[in-house]
């Protein structure tokens, strides 16, 4: 096999919260993962060595050296495999750059998929799922996909039970936000505030919201710790949300760090027109309606 393509998905968190931070220098999480029907494609191919071409959305904003996850990622199951492999890899982004949506994570995660396919390792999803965690919190749910709450750092997955599709909108900002910077301003406002953290807790109410696939009730549930902290650095993003909001959106909510704003819609067609009314009033660079829950990481 000369080639191999993988689609993965994005995610949106429909609640992220954030406990303490740890003495790693990491936060205690919360974090039901949602994946999206909005989709980066990542090409792996036969070669000498590990290379990355990045193609679509915002191409020219992503790394294409070893900063880059994605070469992180072919490199470490190379190393787990005892090995030395090279592989081109050519990325069709559509998943916003430093948007929220862990389009970093899903791009490792296809890489994983691709060249465990590509160098015929035949590697479980188990020992991929390992890999993925030392990478980062989010490139195990690209993995799994569908709908699961993480502890830890977020790479401790539980898959959760969903009934039917939930139908959204994903606002589009000009730019990124810098996960980091967005943690780090939560730290500083909560100390600035003298805030108490609390351990982390997932919400009983969201879980039988998607349980019963009732987008009403999902919708009031939304959370995350992080807007506050992102509408401090974008202030410009209360606008988006409240525009969302405005035009019937169930629950309106900033996707993870950021700046990507996310809207619950009430079905398909409701998605459409929001999506169509949000562009309209220009509080995004575009808006993209999608579905979820949908599968992780798969080869096509």
């Amino acid at each position: 096999m000369s080639s191999v393509t993988v689609r993965v998905p994005a995610k949106v968190n429909v609640q992220l919260s954030v406990g303490p931070l740890r003495d790693d220098g990491f936060h205690d999480l919360v974090n039901v993962f949602h994946a999206v029907s909005v989709f980066d494609e990542v090409v792996a191919k036969e070669s000498e060595t590990v290379s990355v071409r990045v193609e679509g959305e915002s191409a020219d904003q992503v790394p294409v050296d070893d900063g880059n996850l994605a070469i992180q990622a072919a490199r470490a199951l190379a190393k787990h495999a005892g090995r030395t492999y090279g592989v081109e890899l050519v990325i069709r982004k559509a998943i916003p750059v430093a948007g929220g949506m862990a389009g970093g994570s899903a791009d490792a995660a296809g890489t994983l998929v691709a060249c465990n396919e590509l160098w015929g390792l035949g590697l479980p999803l188990e020992d991929l799922m390992e890999i993925a965690a030392d990478l980062g919190s989010d490139v195990p749910f690209s993995l799994l996909g569908g709908t699961a709450v993480g502890t830890g750092r977020g790479e401790q997955l539980t898959a959760l039970p969903v009934r039917g599709a939930f139908h959204w909108v994903f606002a589009v900002a000009d730019g990124g936000l810098s996960t980091a910077k967005v943690y780090a301003e939560c730290d500083r406002l909560r100390a600035a505030a003298g805030t108490r953290v609390a351990w982390p807790q997932v919400s009983e109410a969201l879980l039988r919201a998607l349980k019963d696939g009732d987008a009403r009730a999902l919708g009031a549930e939304l959370t995350n710790d992080l807007q506050e902290p992102a509408l401090a650095l974008r202030g410009s993003l209360a606008r988006t949300l409240e525009a969302g909001r405005e035009h019937g959106a169930l629950g309106a909510i900033v996707s993870g760090s950021g700046p990507t704003c996310a809207f619950l819609a009430a079905d398909e067609e409701h998605a459409r027109e929001l999506a169509e009314a949000l562009k309209g009033a220009g509080v995004c660079r575009t808006a993209v309606p999608a579905h979820g829950p949908v599968a992780g990481a798969s080869i096509v």
